[in-house]
């Protein structure tokens, strides 16, 4: 049997054999896997900044393969299965976009809404599904520096106003680091990415 999604069930059977094969996959736990997803993630990222399609492409299955690595793993023990985390993101993706799939009987109205107007109603029905504790609630402490701080001041773009004066030099730099990510939220520009492209401006890569 071929067809629309024929080769994600086989690699899904592929990846089961793997895990009763091979005797380092078969060793491999969520918590051993976590330097891979992020080296993945960060090759791919990589690959999207130099618009290489085809690298692009051969990421994305090395992300999936994480994915699925994860997703057989839960499966051994019962936790959950591929099939489950399709559901679950489906199911989430209906009810955060209720102008493409509608909600409760009324009908979708992605063509009255704009960009700015479908992002505001997402968090909305977010913080109703997930009401935060804190600013940081939610959000990964783990992400990169820039990213995190971002992230921070989407939410409260006040946090970084008045912070009390340090004497200390990595203090202070964190400060000022701190003030700059909140002038690019204000502005609308990503500072992890004009960063990213500040040092591939200093440093060009090789020929």
């Amino acid at each position: 049997m071929t067809g629309e999604g024929q080769p994600l069930l086989d690699f899904l059977e592929d990846m089961r054999r793997l895990r009763r094969d091979c005797p380092w996959k078969r060793e491999q736990t969520h918590r051993s896997l976590v330097r891979y997803l992020q080296e993945e993630t960060s090759e791919t990222v990589e690959a999207i900044e130099n618009g290489d399609d085809a690298h692009l492409r051969e990421e994305l299955g090395d992300l999936l393969l994480q994915v699925y690595f994860h997703a057989v793993i839960a499966e051994e023990s019962g936790a959950f299965t591929i099939d489950d985390v399709a559901r679950g993101i489906s199911a989430k993706m209906h009810r955060r976009n209720p102008h493409v799939f509608g909600s409760d009987g009324e009908p979708a109205r992605s063509s009255r809404l704009t960009a700015a107007e479908v992002d505001a109603q997402w968090q909305e029905i977010k913080s109703h599904e997930r009401p935060r504790r804190s600013a940081y609630d939610g959000i990964a402490p783990t992400l990169p520096a820039l990213l995190l701080a971002t992230k921070v001041l989407e939410r409260e773009p006040s946090a970084a106003a008045g912070l009390p004066a340090s004497n200390d030099d990595s203090a202070d730099l964190g400060d000022r680091l701190l003030a700059l990510v909140a002038e690019a939220s204000t502005v609308g520009l990503d500072p992890e990415q004009a960063l990213r492209d500040a040092v591939r401006r200093a440093v060009p890569p090789e020929r």
